[in-house]
C-alpha cells in the first residue's frame, strides 16, 4: 500500500535524544500501515546509526536507512525527497517529541487545503529542564505566533522540524540547496515554495524540540554564533530577506520585552520577563557570528 506521508528524519551524533524522537513517531494515532519512515544519518561519528539500525526491527512502520558522509541538512533532506514515497513529507529532528495526533492533524490539514504548501505544528508552551530552556522555548514559540497569510509575515520562517511538506510543491522547486549548509536551507526554500503560489500555515497540534533538555549560555552563544555565520552566505542568495537593522541588540531588547507581554497573557509567568535579556544575549552572538564570516576569523565544524 502507498504511504500517505512519509517522516523524514535527519541525525547527526543524536544517540542522546533519538530514541525519544522514534518513540513518539511509533506511538503516531495515524494509521502506521499509511506512514513511511526515512531516516538518513549526515556522517555521525556516535552511535546514532547503530541506535537506528536496532529500532528499525521494532517498528510497525515500514523504515528506508541511508548514510553518508557529512553533507549538511539540505543534502540529507534531499535523500528523503528522492525516496519518499508520500504525498506529503513530514520533518523530524532527532531531537523532537511530539503529540500522538501529531501526523493525523497536520496531514488532516493538508488535504483540507490544497493551496497551503508547508504547515507547521506549534512549540509546546510548557516548562523546560532549567529557566533558560524556558526562555528559549518560549521565544521561538511566540516568534511564530503571525498569520502567515499577511505582510507582515513575508519574510518569517517556519522552520522545517515539525512541519509537513506537499510533495507537490518540493518537486517544482528540485528541493533543498545543498549549497546552504550551516543555517537557511529551510528557509530559502520556503521562499522559493511562497514565490510559485503557495501558501504557509500553522496547525494547532503540538511538539517540542531541543529546548527541552539542558540549554546553557555556553551553548545557547555557541547556536546562534553559528547562525550568523551562516546567514551571511545565505544572505548572499537571498538579498534583502533578512533587515539587519532589527537583528541588532539593542532592538531584539526591545522585541524581547514585546514578546514577554504576549506570552504573559498567555503563561502568567513572571519569568517571560526576562526574555529582553535573553534575546540581547543571542543577537549578540549572531552579530559576532555574521561580522566574523565576513572577516573568516573562524570555520565552523
Amino acid at each position: 500500500m502507498k504511504p500517505a506521508v512519509t517522516v523524514g528524519i535527519c541525525a547527526r551524533n543524536s544517540v542522546s535524544t533519538l530514541q525519544n524522537t522514534i518513540d513518539s513517531v511509533v506511538s503516531q494515532d495515524f494509521p502506521h500501515e499509511l506512514m513511511e519512515v526515512i531516516f538518513v544519518d549526515d556522517g555521525s561519528t556516535d552511535e546514532t546509526s547503530h541506535l537506528i539500525s536496532t529500532n528499525i526491527p521494532t517498528m510497525d512502520i515500514p523504515v528506508k536507512f541511508f548514510h553518508h558522509k557529512w553533507k549538511g541538512l539540505g543534502a540529507s533532506r534531499n535523500v528523503v525527497i528522492k525516496n519518499a514515497e508520500g504525498n506529503y513529507i513530514i520533518w523530524v529532528d532527532a531531537d523532537m517529541i511530539f503529540s500522538s495526533n501529531f501526523v493525523m492533524r497536520l496531514v488532516e490539514f493538508m488535504n483540507d487545503n490544497p493551496k497551503v504548501g508547508i504547515a507547521k505544528g506549534k512549540q509546546i508552551l510548557e516548562p523546560g529542564s532549567n529557566l533558560l530552556s524556558t526562555l528559549e522555548s518560549c521565544s521561538r514559540a511566540v516568534g511564530r505566533m503571525v498569520n502567515y497569510q499577511s505582510n507582515k509575515a513575508l519574510m518569517k520562517s517556519l522552520g522545517t522540524g515539525g512541519s509537513i511538506y506537499r510533495m507537490e510543491a518540493l518537486h517544482q522547486t528540485n528541493g533543498f540547496d545543498e549549497g546552504l549548509r550551516g543555517y537557511g536551507e529551510d528557509w530559502d526554500l520556503e521562499m522559493r515554495i511562497k514565490k510559485l503560489g503557495w501558501s504557509l500555515n500553522v496547525v494547532n497540534t503540538q511538539f517540542s524540540d531541543y529546548e527541552r533538555y539542558n540549554v546553557t549560555w555556553k551553548s545557547l552563544w555557541q547556536r546562534y554564533w553559528r547562525r550568523g555565520y551562516y546567514s551571511h552566505y545565505f544572505l548572499h542568495k537571498n538579498k534583502g530577506a533578512l533587515k539587519l537593522s532589527r537583528m541588532f541588540p539593542v532592538v531584539s531588547f526591545f522585541t524581547g520585552f514585546t514578546h514577554a507581554l504576549k506570552l504573559y497573557t498567555l503563561t502568567r509567568r513572571t519569568s517571560v520577563f526576562l526574555l529582553p535579556l535573553e534575546y540581547y544575549f543571542k543577537m549578540s552572538a549572531w552579530y559576532m557570528g555574521f561580522i566574523d564570516s565576513h572577516l573568516n576569523l573562524y570555520q565552523p565544524q
